[in-house]
């Protein structure tokens, strides 16, 4: 590197949480004269202030418990206050004491209503799900005499325990249910369940099927099924009337706009954006030939809670960021109350939980996106939200200890790796499967006033009003624009979205930056083209993902944030794995409600151009033959230009259809990233004849993935350099082209799947290449995803789409106003691109034998299928050797010594 490094250093949280105050004075209702920010206490080891990958930090107010491997997605208080229980991506039910936080009892699952086999615990239990476990949506309760439990498995069944009379808990039975015979899985997926007020009968919501059941509670024989919404989430009993939220709103009618809402169903979609366009309440009489009814509500309708005097049903809206209030007497809707700070803020509240405490003159709502839960003063009609208290990241259940007034919050999200914990270790490991419980005692007027206060900084609350400023006239055109609309030196943004690496695997060679060499496997000799582009223009080796797996990553990257239903999906993805790389992956309810970055610019008069993003793509012979094509015929396709094969992509949502490049490709290991680059740079060619360039442009380049050390695919090393040549081309193409001056590229890995790193495993690799990049520099401040889209937008003049994307931090700091119009030229590649895993019996070296029979049984050729840590050794080890220690401190959290 040639120049200095630029270190910038985040802002301190007192400077922030100063600033916060400052911008925040008078904003909302009883903050005057606060009392000081209650210090939280830990139970488990929970950092106090943990900077997230999102740029949100973590301040939780209360006791917070951690619970490593867990995402506790469920939440349930006994009825006497004695027993806590949580349970979510797990293989247990955690019975906690409510007082103290402490774990009392790990309870394993009951026998398999299948098998009676009992469920064992597995180490990659979420990668490879035992198909016994208990992974929930939500769907946690306790019988009305409080002897029994039930639990949902969204693996078909519903789970039985006993509570002792010293409280102890024990499994006892699984509740089969009906199949749900979906095309694509015949398992169904219950979610919310409620016990009748006699204690007989069971309710469960049959999230796949769309339909509401009625069993024994005692044998668990089916008694009764209605037909209701699309994905119906939770269920409240009033009287003798059954209230269920539909995640997904009504079931479609004749001429509806349709999407698809995971394993071959439908769901109604707007039809502009294809994303789920409604939620909705359906209410059972269950009476004999009882009447039914639904009531729609904002989108993404999904946890309801019943006020104690019975008279209300709050809806946790988290696709509209409100509360809907519906009368029991009336069956309407008498109240929409907003979860947002200020209702003209962009969306991004994503309220998902509720409760009410025994008076029911507050509700408690998790409002997930912000990291802290809504304290609502409830008066149907005049309800408004009284402030926030700071909990774990991504609250998803809440349940009100009346008894001891507090508030009882299960976190879905761990903290982020990579961040000094209290005992002084580092926490690596970006399959975050560590969520937390939070434990708030209801707070007074005045501690609300201060939690509000810290919570708001924590989400960079004044941002969104800094997003807002309008264009100042007569501003110079700037990399980057201050604000949105003023003008930009760039026209054109190109978008490169590649696949699963963390910045030590790639970049750890490199002596100028962050680095640690010994954990570089695809270094300057398998990624010269990389290199080159981090010497040319600028190193950035403090960029983090976002998300950590290819469904939330791409979420990320196109969207800047990820929903609630996304969030709660990691229960093993019952309905569909929406990373948009095939047919089946394809789900508008885990869109975004605020739209793509391509919404975004469709919108706002931009043109666009997409290659294989979001694009499920084919390919066969030109004439008939007798195998499927591999590898090998797709690489010598492409290198003789003998046009044996026909290879072309559609468009994943409709509203990309008229944007997607047909000559692009998408995911398919077997195809070259320089058939993809390939493609681009003809279209570029074409450009440049008609002087017409889009605006935005985004292409997916996924091989560096790779396909581990399986016979008949090409190395690891032969795949990461073909990724590598192929964004390498692409630059070189881009910065001889007219368009040069005026176009910024730039790239970053969808997710670091659980990589290893140093730093964090969030860390990865990131690339800005133009005429206005600072060459020869070092860039250590700290970006995210959702600074590369924020930089995208303002380069473009498009606002912000939800309020991750506008409180992110622009990357000014990668940026000059003095440009350089040298271009890059690619170097080529040092591993051959065909080079070929040999075959198994070929390996003298045991332990790569194995790997090699490992990947040929692993699904490589589905994205994240494979256990993440089994794949990433095998890489290590294809890469370095199995003499090389694999680096476990790298990978994995250091559990504490308590």
């Amino acid at each position: 590197m040639k120049g200095a490094k630029v270190q910038i250093t985040p802002v301190h949280k007192c400077a922030t949480l100063a600033w916060a105050l400052a911008l925040l004075t008078g904003c909302l209702a009883d903050h005057t004269n606060p009392t000081p920010l209650p210090a939280s206490h830990t139970a488990g080891k929970v950092s106090l202030n943990s900077l997230l990958p999102v740029h949100q930090e973590l301040t939780p107010a209360g006791i917070q418990i951690e619970l490593p491997g867990l995402r506790p997605q469920a939440i349930a208080l006994s009825h006497d206050g004695r027993l806590l229980l949580t349970s979510g991506q797990t293989h247990e039910l955690l019975a906690l004491d409510p007082v103290s936080g402490r774990v009392s009892q790990h309870v394993q699952m009951p026998r398999d209503a299948a098998t009676s086999a009992p469920v064992a615990p597995s180490s990659d239990a979420f990668l490879n799900p035992d198909p016994r476990a208990q992974l929930s949506f939500t769907g946690l309760a306790f019988s009305p005499d409080g002897t029994r439990i039930y639990l949902s498995n969204v693996n078909g069944d519903i789970k039985v325990f006993g509570v002792q009379p010293d409280g102890k808990v024990t499994p006892l039975f699984s509740i089969p249910l009906p199949p749900a015979n979906a095309p694509m899985r015949a398992a169904e997926v219950p979610a919310g369940l409620a016990v009748s007020r006699d204690g007989k009968r069971l309710y469960v919501a049959l999230n796949l099927s769309n339909r509401f059941a009625e069993l024994e509670a005692a044998s668990g024989r089916l008694l009764r099924v209605w037909d209701v919404g699309v994905a119906p989430y939770d269920i409240v009993l009033v009287g003798h009337k059954a209230y269920v939220s539909n995640w997904g709103g009504r079931r479609p009618g004749p001429g509806d706009v349709t999407g698809p809402a995971g394993q071959g169903t439908r769901m109604r979609v707007d039809p502009v954006h294809y994303i789920a366009s409604e939620g909705s309440v359906f209410i059972i009489d269950l009476e004999p030939n009882g009447n039914q009814s639904e009531i729609l509500t904002g989108l993404h309708a999904s946890a309801l809670a019943l006020s104690p005097n019975g008279r209300y049903v709050a809806v946790a809206n988290a696709g509209s960021d409100t509360v809907s209030v519906i009368d029991t007497r009336g069956e309407r809707l008498v109240e929409t109350i907003c979860a947002r700070q200020n209702p003209s803020d962009v969306f991004g509240a994503q309220p998902n939980a509720l409760a009410f405490d025994g008076s029911g003159k507050r509700l408690f709502v998790c409002n997930g996106t912000q990291n802290a839960v809504a304290v609502i003063q409830f008066r149907p009609g005049a309800s408004k939200l009284l402030g926030l208290v700071p909990v774990g990241w991504f609250p998803g259940a809440v349940a009100f200890d009346q008894k001891r007034q507090t508030i009882c919050v299960a976190n879905i999200k761990g903290l982020s790796p990579g961040h000094p914990r209290e005992s002084g270790r580092l926490e690596f490991n970006s399959q975050e499967w560590n969520g937390s419980l939070s434990l708030v005692p209801a707070p007074s007027t005045r501690q609300l006033a201060a939690f509000t206060r810290a919570a708001l900084a924590d989400m960079r609350y004044p941002l969104l009003a800094q997003a807002r400023l309008p264009a100042r006239p007569g501003q110079p055109p700037r990399p980057v624009p201050e604000r949105v609309g003023e003008p930009s030196v760039f026209k054109h943004v190109i978008y490169i979205i590649k696949e699963n690496r963390t910045y030590d695997q790639v970049l750890g060679d490199v002596k100028e930056g962050d680095g640690d060499p010994s954990l570089c496997v695809f270094g300057e000799k398998v990624t010269p083209n990389q290199h080159k582009l981090v010497h040319e223009f600028a190193l950035l080796d403090h960029t983090y993902c976002s998300g950590s797996k290819s469904p939330d990553g791409h979420q990320w990257t196109d969207t800047a944030m990820a929903t609630e239903y996304m969030e709660k999906s990691f229960a093993d993805f019952p309905r569909s794995y929406p990373s948009g790389a095939q047919t089946n992956e394809v789900d508008a309810l885990a869109y975004s409600p605020a739209g793509f970055i391509w919404d975004n610019a469709i919108a706002h008069g931009k043109t666009l151009r997409v290659y294989g993003e979001f694009t499920f793509s084919a390919w066969r012979w030109r004439t008939p033959h007798p195998r499927k094509p591999r590898f090998i015929d797709f690489y010598r396709d492409f290198t003789n230009g003998a046009g044996d094969l026909v290879l072309w992509t559609e468009a994943h949502i409709d509203s990309l259809r008229p944007y997607v490049a047909t000559n692009g490709f998408g995911w398919n290991l077997d195809v070259l990233d320089l058939y993809r680059a390939s493609q681009f740079i003809a279209d570029l060619k074409k450009c440049e004849q008609t002087g017409e360039f889009p605006n935005l442009l985004i292409l997916w380049l996924p091989n560096d993935h790779t396909s581990g050390a399986r016979a008949n695919a090409p190395t690891p090393a032969a795949q990461v350099a073909d990724n590598d040549l192929a964004v390498g081309r692409v630059v070189e193409a881009v910065s001889h082209s007219r368009f040069w001056s005026q176009t910024c590229i730039f790239s970053i890995e969808d997710d670091p799947q659980a990589g290893w790193d140093h730093a964090s495993a969030y860390r990865t690799t990131a690339y800005v290449a133009s005429p206005y990049t600072r060459r020869g520099q070092v860039v250590s401040t700290p970006y995210n995803t959702t600074s590369l889209v924020r930089t995208i937008e303002l380069m473009l003049g498009l606002p912000p789409m939800n309020q991750m994307d506008a409180t992110a931090t622009p990357m000014f700091d990668c940026f000059t106003n003095a440009p350089d119009l040298t271009p890059f030229d690619a170097v080529p590649n040092l591993a051959p691109l065909d080079q070929m895993n040999p075959d198994p019996k070929k390996i003298s070296d045991p332990l790569l034998r194995k790997d090699a029979y490992a990947s040929a049984r692993l699904p490589l050729e589905r994205a994240d299928q494979c256990p993440e840590d089994q794949l990433n050794r095998i890489l290590w080890r294809t890469l370095k050797g199995t003499r090389e220690p694999y680096p476990k401190w790298a990978v994995e959290i250091t559990p504490d010594d308590d």
